[in-house]
């Protein structure tokens, strides 16, 4: 799908490193806008050929005094103003604003973090009348303040210390924010948004999954010869699932879809999975017993990066063999490979500015975008990349993807790899968390909580403790448990479960599954933490 060929004006992110950059992006679409986040180095090429009606600077960790903190291309807000492009900067995005238009911006007398009350002081484009002498409260991160503003601008709001809130410079079409509006905790901030979107800049609402689903058909029947297949690698979960259905409604029979058992799956996901596929999606599916080929390249690592790498290279050769297998059938071999990636997962492995890598300092390589080898003889069909997880299953249902499909709690590509900390091979590690995991899933159906979570699984640690069982004295394996709530899997809150639930679960796993003597819960939040352990 081409950003040009939504029906939706584009709010475009320029993205200086904040934790809450992605939130502008999802808050946007969740207004029916199509918003995109890219480098906020990025050259005034790269942003113009994207054509956006609005620009918003996002925040970030940076100093504008910092000789090498990151900024727009010079001629950026030039361009913005011969197209009448808006533009928005958010906390450390204002402050540039300021200093490259020759306001002055200062280290603060006072620094302000986690929620203040602001006060709009005057009539604004950013604040209703009826907002006006009325305070606020916002969520603040920020050590520098704008103390003199460039000309033309005038400030409309400000914090209970006297801090500049808000600015504006409406003939230039020039805007401020110190605070995020786009975190829950700025009360108005979905309000400000909106007004700002539709009532300031005039930007034309239009994103819709349906025409998203008939974009992303065209664009694979371009990119596919009418006589080409195509490989879907499916692991199970509704990103591919969901892509897989669609490329299928796209090409037909054309698509060849394959499913690895590399070892690292859930407790019987190979049976359910294929059951699924044949009875409710009535998808061409080949299962390929690869469980040795992944255990042996896996034996004696530990490095989680290590892992993924290595686990994206042995999908890659599977869906290389697969295909040489289909060539000998069809006499033509296919040429691309679809997969489930989405928005976060670029986002993940892409590298904030001023980190040193150009991009977005890598989270963790996703084996379908960073773990992928260069020399991959496949071209990637990707048509979920723009995606968000909650947006993908809004698709699925459009395409009458089973519910219980759509509403699969996520897994991750490399499987319980990263869900065994250390050497997957070691022991009998593998069994023991798909036990573990098995009882902690269905205890939470059982309860009927599986829906109110994003997430939930089990995690096996490489300690031992002692423990007393049978009136012996153990030295077993301790799990995890960790449940999370999220949105679109960005960030993420730890779920909380009642003390009879964790201690029935407990009781089960340490009845139920030999080896273990020790079950604890994780009760972080994303960040500081990822989702998963590895």
């Amino acid at each position: 799908m081409e950003p040009k060929n939504v029906k939706s004006d584009l709010v475009l992110i320029l993205d200086y490193g904040s934790q809450y950059t992605h939130l502008i992006t999802r808050r946007i679409r969740s207004l029916s806008v199509f918003s995109l986040c890219i480098s906020g180095t990025s050259s005034l090429a790269t942003i113009a050929d994207l054509d956006p009606a609005v620009v918003i600077l996002s925040g970030g960790p940076h100093s504008v005094h910092t000789p090498d903190s990151p900024s727009f291309p010079d001629g950026f807000l030039q361009w913005a103003q011969s197209r009448g492009v808006a533009v928005l900067g958010i906390c450390y995005g204002l402050q540039l604003l300021v200093q490259r238009l020759g306001g002055v911006v200062r280290i603060g007398n006072k620094q302000e973090y986690g929620r203040m009350e602001i006060c709009a002081d005057k009539p604004s484009a950013l604040f209703a009348d009826e907002k006006i002498g009325k305070r606020q409260v916002v969520w603040m991160s920020h050590g520098d303040e704008a103390v003199t503003l460039p000309d033309g601008f005038h400030v409309v709001a400000r914090s209970d210390q006297g801090a500049v809130a808000a600015i504006e410079n409406p003939s230039a079409k020039l805007y401020g924010l110190q605070y995020h509006p786009e975190v829950t905790h700025t009360e108005e901030g979905m309000e400000t948004l909106r007004r700002f979107l539709f009532d300031v800049c005039g930007v034309e609402a239009g994103w819709k999954m349906e025409d998203v689903m008939e974009e992303e058909i065209k664009v694979i029947n371009n990119t596919v010869g009418p006589d080409e297949h195509v490989i879907c690698a499916l692991s199970g979960g509704v990103d591919s699932t969901v892509a897989a259905t669609l490329v299928h409604k796209a090409i037909g029979d054309r698509l060849h879809c394959v499913f690895v058992d590399n070892g690292l799956l859930r407790y019987k996901e190979r049976e359910r999975v294929m059951e699924t596929f044949e009875k409710d999606l009535h998808l061409p599916v080949v299962c390929v017993d690869a469980v040795n080929q992944f255990l042996m390249k896996l034996k004696g690592v530990t490095d989680p990066e290590i892992k993924r790498k290595i686990i994206g290279k042995e999908f890659i050769c599977i869906f290389d063999a697969f295909a040489q297998e289909l060539e000998e059938r069809l006499g033509k071999k296919p040429a691309y490979l679809v997969q489930g990636t989405l928005y976060p997962d670029v986002i993940e492995s892409c590298p904030p500015p001023g980190s040193g890598r150009t991009h977005s300092h890598t989270i963790k390589s996703h084996h379908n975008v960073g773990g992928l080898p260069k020399d991959m003889k496949l071209k990637l069909i990707e048509p979920l990349k723009l995606l968000f997880k909650d947006e993908v299953r809004q698709l699925g249902r459009i395409l009458d993807v089973p519910e219980a499909f759509v509403k699969r709690h996520p897994f991750p590509g490399p499987g319980l790899a990263v869900r065994v900390l250390g050497d997957v091979t070691e022991g009998n590690a593998l069994d023991i968390l798909r036990q573990v995991d098995e009882i902690f899933i269905q205890s939470i159906k059982d309860a009927g909580l599986y829906d109110s979570i994003w997430q939930a699984f089990a995690v096996f640690l490489p300690v031992r403790s002692v423990g007393v069982q049978g009136d012996q004295r153990t030295h077993s394996h301790v799990v995890a448990l960790r449940a999370v709530t999220s949105q679109d899997g960005m960030t993420a809150d730890w779920y909380y479960f009642e003390h009879k639930f964790l201690d029935d679960v407990a009781r089960k796993i340490c009845n139920g599954v030999r080896g273990v003597n020790r079950v604890v819960q994780d009760i972080t939040s994303k960040p500081p933490s990822t989702i998963e352990w590895e």
